[in-house]
């Protein structure tokens, strides 16, 4: 819903005030198939099994652990690294948007993105 007011405020001197419900749902019709669009043209975009479940521990010993995971994923890397992974695969935006929250180009933050993705299935691997 939020995407569908963002595009009738992008574009309100161009729309035509006839049909407004129909317009509404149009341009939500719209946005919902340029997402399906999107995860099928990019799947990185998708997130991980691996970083879900992360993310979604509750019990202490889960929440030690993925924390440690967590501090070695991100010791070597640049502290903007993980304002992008917070971004993009807990706060969901999309990879043009955290590439303009953080000034980044969308390809620089793709790289940053599959970089985190390599080092984390490393460390599953020697786990």
């Amino acid at each position: 819903m939020h995407d569908v007011f963002v595009q009738v405020l992008s574009h309100a001197d161009t729309l035509a005030d006839q049909a407004p419900s129909s317009l509404l749902f149009r341009i939500a019709t719209n946005v919902c198939l340029n997402r399906i669009r999107t995860r099928r043209r990019r799947p990185e975009d998708g997130g991980d099994a691996v970083l879900a479940e992360i993310a979604e521990a509750t019990d202490p010993a889960a929440r030690s652990a993925a924390r440690a995971m967590l501090d070695a994923l991100f010791r070597t890397e640049p502290e903007t690294t993980a304002v992008i992974a917070v971004l993009h695969l807990v706060d969901r935006m999309t990879l043009e948007e955290v590439a303009d929250e953080v000034g980044m180009s969308v390809s620089g933050v793709r790289k940053r993105l599959a970089r985190l993705r390599t080092k984390l299935h490393a460390m599953e691997v020697a786990t």
